[in-house]
């Protein structure tokens, strides 16, 4: 049996070794109300464009509506509402009183304007290799002393992102143990790599991961899939994204009075992913999965995971986590659900 927390330091280095490089802080940034400041521009995610000035410490968050003017001689990939991505310098368009404020993007030969509501993304294309990562590490503990209980919970996910594809992963680990019952743990490992097509909000991309779970008996089941999807909405406030194609599972579950063995799986994917923010303030994720399979038909099985953060502080969030998997039909003997809550403390790193 592979015991996923052996990846737990290697997940926590890989989180926490991101000391990032800055560059020269030349980029001039104006605001509505006039505000004018000299600093330099992290990126632009969520609606929220990070920048760091040499008079603050640690990363400055700017509301992305607010800004009349913006200036960089530094290279960035730009994303748009509609799919296209750009290269190239920064620059702002003078308009008239009233009218959209506009980004010129300056690329080799030559210009592309936008409208700033337009533009979802920002990503600077020279910086370091850890300055690519994005993420967050959670732990939460809960005790009672009525039934002395206790339940840890860990989680990690990181995105490392470029011009047109990014790639993850997500780490989930829980433990109950309560007096008298058996200690109950879940550890999961999710994988994901999307890469844009050129038709504009269309992508291609795998899922993959590992999960054991002792409620539903499992000691090890692997997940390898992926397919075609398209981004539903994609804007500074919210996107939404669903993948269709095929899957293939092994599974293999802890000895019984009735030896199950190994059970192997073709499977349907449908792969859903959506996130909703609020200016820096709140922002949600949450995964689905629905695996239907063809090898065994009738048989449904359906993953997810949601997570809420409310931003305490710098990089520090609250947050509330919900998980379920659940099997239409499991071996006899076997549980068809699993699922629970968490609340904790997390750490973002990256742009944010």
């Amino acid at each position: 049996m592979m015991k996923l927390h052996r990846l737990i330091p290697g997940l926590m280095l890989l989180c926490l070794t991101t000391q990032l490089f800055a560059r020269d802080k030349t980029d001039v940034l104006v605001m509505k109300n006039g505000d004018r400041i000299t600093c330099e521009v992290k990126g632009l995610d969520a609606g929220v464009l990070y920048i760091s000035i040499d008079y603050v410490d640690g990363t400055t968050s700017v509301d992305w509506s607010k800004v009349a003017k913006l200036e960089s001689k530094q290279l960035f990939v730009v994303k748009t509402e509609d799919g296209s991505v750009y290269t190239g310098e920064l620059n702002t368009v003078e308009t008239a009183a009233n009218r959209p404020v506009q980004i010129k993007v300056l690329q080799a030969e030559q210009e592309q304007v936008l409208n700033r509501s337009q533009v979802i993304r920002l990503v600077a294309t020279s910086d370091k290799f850890w300055e690519r990562f994005n993420g967050d590490v959670s732990f939460g503990v809960i005790y009672s002393k009525a039934n002395e209980s206790t339940q840890f919970t860990l989680g990690s996910s990181t995105v490392y992102v470029r011009e047109r594809w990014n790639a993850g992963y997500s780490f989930d680990s829980n433990l109950s143990s309560n007096s008298g019952v058996n200690t109950a743990t879940r550890n999961s490992l999710a994988l994901t790599a999307f890469h844009l097509l050129p038709p504009k909000n269309w992508l291609y991309g795998g899922v993959g991961g590992f999960l054991q779970s002792s409620e539903q008996g499992i000691s090890l089941q692997t997940l390898v899939g992926g397919g075609v999807g398209r981004y539903l909405l994609n804007t500074n406030r919210a996107n939404v994204m669903v993948l269709g194609g095929g899957a293939w599972q092994n599974t293999q579950y802890e000895p019984t009075k009735v030896p199950v063995g190994t059970e192997r799986e073709a499977d349907a994917l449908i792969y859903a992913k959506a996130s909703f923010f609020r200016f820096s303030k709140t922002h949600f994720d949450g995964t689905a999965m629905v695996l239907p399979a063809l090898s065994d038909p009738g048989r449904v099985r359906f993953n997810t995971g949601l997570t809420y953060y409310v931003k305490i502080f710098g990089n520090l969030d609250w947050n509330v986590s919900f998980y379920g998997n659940w099997d239409s039909r499991p071996p006899p003997g076997f549980n068809g659900s699993d699922y629970g809550s968490s609340s904790g403390l997390s750490w973002s790193f990256g742009l944010k």
